[in-house]
């Protein structure tokens, strides 16, 4: 039992490092064969016609069962059910929903994702770069999430959401109470939140640990958007596996 613990550790710890590698697109012969055996696919930017990388389990796009195949459009009502997940791109943004979730994207008259609104469950999204006017609002049960260029994990329930701004700018305001304010500048998981449906006026934002996801995650998607992620591939962190 203790090898293959050992082993699968190692299988993880190669695939977050080879992730790296693949999203500043430098893959060797040999990490291409060994990103095949880690991942079953290579994490590459999504060509023209292409949404989905990763498809697990049951998941719904516009009330259609979604397959490899499907194109998620910018203004798409995704929903997953138990033990399903969906690792996807739209535009120049890269999004993975998990289990139990639902979202809804809309966008601008150019199909620029401008919004998602996660009603329920747990999102992460890596933005690319905006230009000029173009803006992303990410809004939960109780948050609103102003994207700058970023990455972040939010989780949406009744009661409170949490929010974690991977790295980049946002602003994040309580729904209910814009007095719940806070312009967060993060480099590394640095100030994960929760964010409160009820409590004292201009304090339902509160200090969170880091939940339920990680680094091999964000070095995931950025590689399906060409982009290197912005830390180090070669840290060693506890929080590697895909699933949570």
């Amino acid at each position: 039992m203790e090898s293959v613990v050992h082993t699968t550790m190692a299988r993880r710890q190669l695939l977050k490092k080879l992730i790296a590698v693949a999203g500043v697109g430098t893959l060797s012969n040999l990490a291409f064969s060994q990103l095949v055996y880690a991942l079953g696919k290579v994490p590459k930017p999504m060509g023209e016609g292409e949404s989905i990388f990763r498809l697990r389990g049951k998941v719904r796009v516009n009330g259609e069962l979604a397959s490899e195949k499907t194109i998620v459009p910018a203004n798409a009502v995704i929903e997953t059910s138990d033990d399903s997940q969906l690792i996807f791109v739209v535009g120049k943004d890269a999004h993975l929903l998990r289990e139990n979730s639902e979202v809804i994207l809309s966008a601008d008259a150019q199909q620029i994702e401008t919004g998602a609104q996660l009603l329920k469950g747990k999102l992460m999204s890596v933005f690319g770069k905006r230009e000029g006017n173009e803006q992303h609002t990410t809004t939960t049960t109780t948050a609103t999430i102003g994207i700058r260029g970023t990455a972040v994990y939010a989780e949406s329930e009744l009661e409170r959401s949490y929010v974690c701004t991977c790295y980049g700018k946002v602003d994040l305001t309580a729904t209910d109470d814009k007095s719940s304010f806070e312009a967060i500048r993060s480099k590394h998981h640095d100030s994960p939140r929760f964010v409160l449906a009820k409590g004292e006026t201009g304090k339902l934002i509160k200090p969170a640990p880091m939940l339920n996801h990680g680094d091999d995650e964000l070095m995931l998607m950025n590689a399906l958007l060409g982009l290197p992620a912005p830390f180090s591939a070669l840290n060693d962190y506890t929080d590697i596996d895909l699933d949570y």
